[in-house]
């Protein structure tokens, strides 16, 4: 098992990767000989080099280049965050491709570890640059540009791929346009961190993730170094407590963080969706897109489900001519990197997923672009279907042939296609009160853990905070294919309120146990989370101009949940819960309109909230169905 400060470098930096047993110190540099596996040592040189930018700074990259020089070699290139020597076996995405033959470069980016110049969080891509200026994708133009002049034996041509932030400076590879990229694969990238990505949901501040990160990899770094920054200690294996002890927001720098996160400083004075934010998303730039792109990503995707589907879809609409293909799993956080797929928390697929992914699609995408292997002919989305446990194929994603499905809130906890036909108002209400915020997972955890994308949800369904609604059993399979949205109706006797939204599969009573079942689960009635997704009702409208909510006054608040594609069996039912914290994962609402990230101890309030149902106000989940 993973000691827990793995987890979460796991979790961030989606690329250290260590075997179970005897794991080394996840704070250093992992060497070479720690890491590459015996066929790489045996077969590859490493050379440490110092490439030059445009305006005269330097970045560290390693590359490793085959042994064998009678024949040329593609390169394939990954820019990181977190030091060139945390990659572990194999060298490149698979140990395919290291006995397959590839240059493969590893390079830190401007001003991390033992690169030079500044480093810039997810620095804003500039589209009218000349000169020195430079941005991620010049660097990335600069890098290709010495590689292929300046590295024995490539054949000219440059792949790129990375998880996570490495996903982020991929997408900046697809626009640094140098001729020479062929085939880029953004994986889990990093998108937007304020309306999906990592550190928010639709304005919601996702603390947890935020605090145990930043406090680690914000760390100014003074020098070019190795060294790698532990995260801030809890103190406690019980990070409900330890977060709700550490109370507003601003007590984090004030007692924790003491004000030398530069990042986090600026986070916190940017608590709407305004031009410092809109400035860092590639989404917009995608255009005239040249490499094929294969985007990549995970169902169960804790960090950036919602970047790699929507670079998928931004390449889709404004790069028409683009090859452009998207490969969603059964997968945690770059868990087809990290793990064989073959499970995950309760969930067993039958089959190795991450080994079915990395022999029939990865490696062909990358071979046809950069060796003239035979065209594999992908389609345009290869998707995982949870519930049935089977690879799909389509010709786009969304897939065609789906319809709209609403889900309507019916009185006695009960959801239903049809509409509430009652003659007056009604609504179902809770007090949500901050003090005692509804907690995510179940239980005492320190890290936050991955699995709580698909976890048995049977620990709040009786807290009366907690509103569920659910189906009769299914007399046919629904499959679920594509996005979700919620349409709520709602009231609340404070100015704000969040509102979060969970799509569950419940399992008849008779399911069987799994077998072997070393964590003693028992799925009689298992509450299976398919999707969830949180909102800031003040961002209801508009992420650039909160508004708030007049008390007791019915107001609409609609908003997506990240696509699925999941099939509930016949005889299970579809249940839809409603609440209004999800504690840790997201900061807490004081149900006042205010900025939150200025907020006072004192300003935490209980409110009672209303999730109307009959009539105009027919609160209801829209699935999208494949026919």
């Amino acid at each position: 098992m993973m000691n827990p400060a793995l987890h979460r470098s796991l979790r961030f930096a989606a690329l250290i990767l260590v075997a179970a047993a005897g794991a080394p110190d996840p704070l250093r540099p992992l060497s070479v000989s720690d890491t590459l596996s015996t066929y790489a040592r045996e077969h590859y040189t490493r050379q440490d080099v110092m490439i030059p930018m445009r305006d005269g700074k330097r970045l560290f990259t390693t590359i490793y280049a085959p042994r064998d020089t009678n024949q040329r070699y593609p390169i394939l290139l990954t820019r990181t965050p977190y030091a060139t020597d945390t990659y572990i076996r194999p060298l490149g995405p698979s140990e395919a491709f290291t006995r397959d033959g590839y240059i493969f470069v590893f390079q830190d980016v401007r001003g991390r570890y033992q690169s030079e110049g500044d480093f810039v969080q997810v620095r804003p891509f500039n589209p009218s640059k000349s000169g020195t200026e430079i941005d991620e994708a010049s660097d990335t133009y600069d890098t290709i540009e010495w590689l292929i002049h300046g590295v024995p034996h490539n054949n000219g041509r440059v792949g790129q791929y990375g998880i996570s932030y490495l996903g982020f400076y991929s997408t900046m590879g697809i626009l640094s346009a140098h001729p020479a990229l062929k085939a880029v694969s953004p994986q889990a990238p990093v998108t937007n961190w304020f309306v999906g990505d990592d550190f928010h949901h639709n304005g919601v501040f996702f603390l947890a993730d935020a605090f145990d990160f930043l406090s680690g990899f914000g760390v100014p770094r003074p020098a070019p170094t190795t060294r790698h920054e532990p995260s801030f200690p809890h103190g406690t294996p019980d990070s409900y407590d330890f977060f709700l002890r550490l109370g507003a927001l601003p007590n984090a720098n004030a007692n924790a963080l003491k004000g030398k996160i530069p990042y986090w400083n600026e986070l916190m004075q940017h608590s709407s969706y305004d031009a410092w934010w809109k400035a860092t998303v590639p989404l917009q730039h995608l255009k005239h897109v040249k490499p094929a792109v294969m985007t990549v990503g995970g169902w169960f995707d804790a960090e950036d489900l919602w970047g790699a589907l929507h670079v998928f879809q931004a390449i889709e609409r404004q790069s028409p001519e683009a090859h452009n293909s998207l490969v969603m799993g059964p997968w945690f956080h770059g868990g087809w990197f990290l793990s064989n797929g073959s499970a995950f928390g309760d969930l067993r697929f039958g089959d190795q997923t991450s080994e079915y992914y990395h022999e029939k699609i990865e490696l062909p995408f990358f071979n046809h672009y950069l060796k003239d292997a035979p065209d594999p002919h992908l389609p345009k989305a290869s998707v995982y279907e949870t519930g049935t446990n089977r690879w799909r194929t389509f010709d786009r994603w969304p897939p065609p042939g789906t319809a709209t499905v609403s889900y309507f809130f019916q009185d006695r906890g009960r959801l239903a296609t049809t509409p509430p036909a009652a003659a007056r108002t009604r609504f179902d209400e809770y007090v949500s009160d901050p003090a005692h915020p509804v907690p995510y997972v179940p239980g005492i955890v320190d890290e936050r853990p991955a699995e709580y994308m698909a976890a048995d949800q049977r620990f709040v369904w009786g807290r009366p905070d907690v509103l569920s609604y659910e189906t009769s059993a299914l007399e046919t399979d629904v499959t679920l294919a594509g996005p979700i949205r919620a349409k709520l109706f709602v009231s609340t006797t404070g100015t704000d309120a969040d509102w979060v939204v969970k799509v569950i599969d419940v399992y008849p009573n008779d399911t069987p146990d799994p077998s072997p079942n070393p964590s003693g689960v028992h799925l009689g009635g298992y509450q299976q989370l398919v999707r969830a997704e949180i909102m800031r009702g003040k961002f209801r409208n508009t992420f650039e101009r909160p508004e708030p909510f007049v008390p007791g006054q019915a107001t609409k608040v609609e908003f997506e949940l990240p696509d699925a594609m999941h099939t509930f069996k016949r005889g299970h039912r579809i249940m839809v819960q409603v609440q209004s914290s999800w504690f840790p994962l997201a900061d807490r609402n004081p149900q006042r309109f205010e900025d939150i990230y200025h907020a006072k101890d004192s300003d935490f309030v209980k409110a009672t909230h209303r999730v109307y149902r009959t009539g105009p106000l027919a609160s209801q989940v829209q699935l999208t169905v494949l026919r």
